[in-house]
This record gives C-alpha cells, sequence and structure tokens, in this order.
C-alpha cells in the first residue's frame, strides 16, 4: 500500500508543476518522459550499486578540491576567517567566488569553457531534448553551487533572453557546493547524500521544464564567447568597439572586480531576505506564541509528506523537519537528526533515504535571495524584474525538486 501511495507521490508532484506552469501548451513531454526515466535508472544505481556513488563521489571530490584552492587565498588575506572549526557563510560559500569567477572567465577568454559548453551541452541536449546551455548548466550547477554557477555563467546569461534567464534562475534553486558535501556526509546518510545530488539535477530539468516552459529556436541555442560580436558582449566590457577582446590583465581586472561587487550583492539580499522572516515569525508570535513560519509550512507539507509512502505519525514527523528546512536551512534540520537518523531502530531505510534526499540542496527562503543578489549584480533590468517577480515560483521549484527526488529514492528503498 505505501508504495502506491509513493507513485501516486511522483504523480502528484508532477501534477502540482503542471498546475502552476506559465505556459502549458508548450511543455516538451517527450523531453520530461526520457529525463524521467533517466531519473529512475539513475536512482536504481545509485541505490542499488556502490559504484554508482564512487562515481559521483569522485566528481564530487574535484569540485571540492578547486573551492579547497581558493581558500588559500583567502587564508593568505584573512588567516582568521578560514583556520577556525566553523567558517561563516560569507567565507564558505561566497570568498571561493574571487577564485572560481575569474578562472572559468579566463577559461571562457581563452575559449575552452565554450567549447566544453557546447560540445558538452549538445550531448545533453540531445537525451534530454533541452536547449544545450540550460543542458550544461544542470550538470555545472551539480557541484558548482548555485551563486557560482550563476556567475561563471555571466557572459551567457547576459545573451539569453528574460525567460531562459528564468529557468536559470527556477533551477539553481536545487544546487549544492561541492566543499560542503563532506559536512552533509558527516551527519546524514552519506550514500542518499550522493544520491540526491544527480537526482536533484535530473529532477530540476523536469520540473522547471514545466513551471516554464521556453521554445528556443536553433538560432538562439546558441554558446556565447569571448568573439562574440552582439551588442550584449559589447556592452559588457568582454569586448571592445571593433569587435577585438580587449587586453588580458585589464579583462582579469574586471573579471576580479565583478566578482567582488557579485558577492557583496549576494550577501546584502542575503542577510536581508532572512532578516524579513525573522521579522513575519516575530509579527505571527505576537497572535499566537506557537505560530511561526516553520509550523505554518509543516502543516502545508503534511500531505506531500504523506505521499512520501509514509505513515501518519512519520508524515507529521517529516512535515516539521521540511517547514524547519524552508525557513532557515539543511544544517539546521540535518543538526537536529545527526545522532538519530543513522538508527534503523528510530528510523526505517525508506524514511532515512527519503528525509536525506529532502534536505540535499539549497531549497530554502534564503537562497531565494542569494539568487536575486547573483541575477542583480549581473544582467539588466528587465531579466531582473522577471526573475523577482517570480519568487514564489523560485520557492515552488526548489520544493518541487526535493520532493521528487525523494519520492523516486523512496521507490527503491524500503
Amino acid at each position: 500500500m505505501y508504495l502506491l501511495v509513493n507513485i501516486l507521490g511522483v504523480c502528484v508532484y508532477l501534477g502540482i508543476a503542471y498546475l502552476f506552469s506559465q505556459n502549458k501548451k508548450d511543455i516538451n513531454w517527450r523531453s520530461i518522459i526520457v529525463v524521467l526515466v533517466i531519473n529512475l535508472v539513475f536512482a536504481w544505481v545509485l541505490t542499488s550499486f556502490s559504484w554508482g556513488r564512487d562515481a559521483v563521489k569522485a566528481a564530487a571530490d574535484g569540485f571540492n578540491w578547486l573551492v579547497q584552492v581558493s581558500y588559500t587565498g583567502i587564508a593568505f588575506a584573512l588567516p582568521s576567517w578560514v583556520n577556525v572549526k566553523q567558517m561563516d557563510f560569507v567565507t564558505s560559500a561566497l570568498l571561493p567566488i574571487l577564485m572560481i569567477v575569474p578562472l572559468f572567465d579566463i577559461l571562457t577568454y581563452i575559449g575552452i569553457l565554450p567549447w566544453i559548453i557546447k560540445w558538452v551541452g549538445r550531448g545533453l541536449s540531445f537525451i534530454t531534448g533541452q536547449p544545450k546551455f540550460e543542458s550544461f548548466f544542470a550538470v555545472e550547477m551539480m557541484f558548482l553551487g548555485n551563486t557560482e554557477a550563476i556567475a561563471v555563467s555571466t557572459l551567457q546569461l547576459k545573451q539569453m533572453s528574460a525567460r531562459r534567464n528564468l529557468t536559470i534562475a527556477l533551477m539553481s534553486m536545487s544546487c549544492v557546493t561541492a566543499s560542503i558535501i563532506g559536512a552533509y556526509t558527516q551527519m546524514v546518510p552519506g550514500q542518499y547524500v550522493l544520491t540526491a545530488i544527480p537526482l536533484n539535477v535530473l529532477n530540476a530539468i523536469i520540473i522547471t521544464n514545466m513551471l516554464n516552459p521556453v521554445k528556443v529556436t536553433p538560432e538562439e541555442d546558441t554558446i556565447a564567447n569571448m568573439s562574440s560580436s552582439n551588442a550584449a558582449a559589447e556592452e559588457a566590457g568582454d569586448i571592445t568597439a571593433d569587435g577585438h577582446k580587449e587586453p588580458f590583465f585589464s579583462f582579469l581586472g574586471d573579471s576580479i572586480l565583478g566578482a567582488g561587487r557579485l558577492i557583496l550583492i549576494i550577501t546584502a539580499n542575503v542577510i536581508a531576505f532572512v532578516a524579513l522572516a525573522a521579522l513575519i515569525d516575530k509579527v505571527l508570535q505576537l497572535f499566537n506564541p506557537w505560530l511561526t513560519l516553520e509550523h505554518i509550512l509543516g502543516i502545508i507539507m503534511f500531505p506531500f509528506a504523506w505521499l512520501m509512502g509514509l505513515d501518519v505519525t512519520h508524515a507529521f514527523d517529516f512535515a516539521q523537519l521540511m517547514g524547519t528546512k524552508l525557513v532557515t536551512n539543511e544544517f539546521v534540520v540535518m543538526g537536529k537528526i545527526a545522532s538519530t537518523i543513522n538508527d534503523t531502530k528510530v528510523f526505517a531505510p525508506h524514511y532515512q533515504a527519503q528525509l536525506t534526499v529532502f534536505l540535499t540542496s539549497f531549497a530554502n527562503f534564503s537562497t531565494t535571495g542569494m539568487i536575486i543578489g547573483a541575477f542583480k549584480g549581473i544582467v539588466d533590468r528587465e531579466k531582473n524584474n522577471l526573475i523577482s517577480k517570480n519568487v514564489g515560483t523560485m520557492l515552488l521549484s526548489g520544493i518541487l525538486v526535493s520532493l521528487m527526488s525523494a519520492g523516486i529514492v523512496g521507490l527503491f528503498v524500503w
């Protein structure tokens, strides 16, 4: 019976995405079916075979190495910020942008990154039916993190339409950063953390394709490079008025300064969003001490938790943890359950797997602030306005991706 409820749950999550679609007639059903089948195969492999998880871990370790290298520069300038037991959000998640963005910009300048995006994107596009850049971004964001993945895609985002930028914003709600995967695995079952990462990517393609379907013509499905002659690239300073690249060190200086400005914008947005959520809680508690965003969201999320194939008691607990995660972040919840989640006498494998997978993403209120801040530092007002108008859709995208990933993993773990 619970398996049937779990299957129904996956169908309901897809149905919600369809219900809130901004353009139902343009949904690419072939793409959704193909990616859903790939999703099921990945879930089966990653929950049944250790070599599948080892492959994901190897990729995660590679991105983590890149982030660790960036800490060398941070430690030189700010040693007291890095050599501490627990680094703060700005140090761990944002300051690495100062190295990662210029590195990817250099790869763009010399033509390597556009070449990789073109051919990897072309292969993924053939399989998934998605545009080349969106297909590549789905893989890029798997370990690089949302703000970093957006930042290193600056040139492409400037040249894409507002609707395609919104797709990237929706997908970015389901990122993780390689540098904190190790921290996740110290608190919750590591095999399910590694399972969640590729499933979130595949489900982000499905959900965003339903919420914000965009028809992309072959002429629009191009990969930006430094020799592009369109106005967007020239306006950005990536090429000079006569169509030539600007000098390398001038370009590199602009890239570094742009990365620093982006960090300030993102930090300001995160502080504001978190503080506003806290203010809403304080106002609600004036009417009832029990009334908080966490509890309200926990009640709202109960039906969706039950559709995971859980009994009523476990579904209620699951829903409360969902609400906490959405208002705060995944670390808060992982800290609460770290001492008991690995105990099969307390949590059944089905519950363990689904809760761990649901928690393994950045889908929460503060992430919307990070993404809006990242785009404000990159694209024009028209694109910013469209993304800002769709904050609710962004949050819905992140929640549905997490629900889909948890629901699909639950089909194979009992």
